[in-house]
């Protein structure tokens, strides 16, 4: 069963040792449905610093439109801050469906980023299939998304 977007060909998943539990459920939930995934560390629980994971993936996923990653950190917040500073990378923290599925359709996110201290093996799974099938919704959410990345060009 290959699920997600089928013009995403390429998966990363990355986290520090907080979230390195969750990031091997995670890599084998893409594996098993024959997705295409890259690990892209921490390789063990222990202590990382998280920017270094996070610029990483970034690089990944800034690399192609076609890419899409996943973060995960204690409370998702500082590998949300470290990806987005990554131009062409729109990474959006959440904890719920209802907020993974926004960050999608809306926003075209393009890593979601998991507070692993906060969620439980079932719904991060949940808010992982959410985020993966959600199909961004254009219109007037590709008018903002074209003007955040206008603006943080003109800022870099």
């Amino acid at each position: 069963m290959n699920q997600g977007h089928p013009e995403v060909s390429r998966w990363f998943v990355g986290s520090d040792h907080r979230g390195f539990s969750l990031k091997r459920v995670i890599v084998g939930y893409l594996a098993e449905n024959g997705l295409e995934v890259e690990d892209v560390g921490s390789f063990d629980a222990e202590s990382v610093d998280y920017p270094l994971i996070a610029l990483r993936l970034a690089r990944k996923v800034a690399a192609s439109p076609h890419f899409r990653g996943v973060l995960l950190c204690g409370s998702g917040v500082g590998m949300s801050i470290m990806a987005n500073r990554l131009r062409g990378v729109r990474a959006a923290l959440a904890w719920s469906e209802e907020v993974a599925k926004l960050s999608r359709a809306h926003n075209d996110a393009n890593v979601l980023v998991l507070p692993a201290a906060f969620l439980d093996t079932k719904t991060t799974l949940e808010v992982v299939k959410v985020w993966m099938v959600t199909p961004f919704d254009g219109g007037r959410h590709l008018r903002r998304v074209r003007m955040m990345d206008e603006i943080g060009q003109e800022l870099c």
